[in-house]
């Protein structure tokens, strides 16, 4: 599994860098914050909504300490996507919280 430090997401979005990310929390975690412009589709509905997007398309899968973007990434990489866990979540975030 791809994996990439939170400090490292967001210093790659600082350098205006246009990052696909989706955050695998439930409702109420991402309400009470999450990186701007994250695309939201919690865990349990995943598979559900993954025609929803594209596999010419990289994305970095987002949770509050790393485990579910873990599962998130296992299953979408299984599944043909080219997908990278953030490690340490949201807990290592240190960027701009909408």
């Amino acid at each position: 599994m791809k994996e990439v430090t939170a400090k490292e997401v967001q210093e790659r979005l600082e350098k205006g860098e246009n990052l696909h990310l989706i955050d695998v929390r439930e409702v109420d975690e991402v309400e009470a914050g999450h990186i701007p412009g994250i695309l939201h589709i919690p865990l349990g509905l995943l598979e559900f909504r993954m025609n929803e997007l594209s596999k010419d398309t990289s994305y970095i899968m987002v949770c509050r300490s790393g485990k579910r973007s873990g599962k998130a990434t296992e299953f979408l990489q299984s599944q043909g996507f080219d997908v990278t866990n953030m490690n340490g979540g949201m807990l290592a975030w240190e960027g701009k919280v909408e």
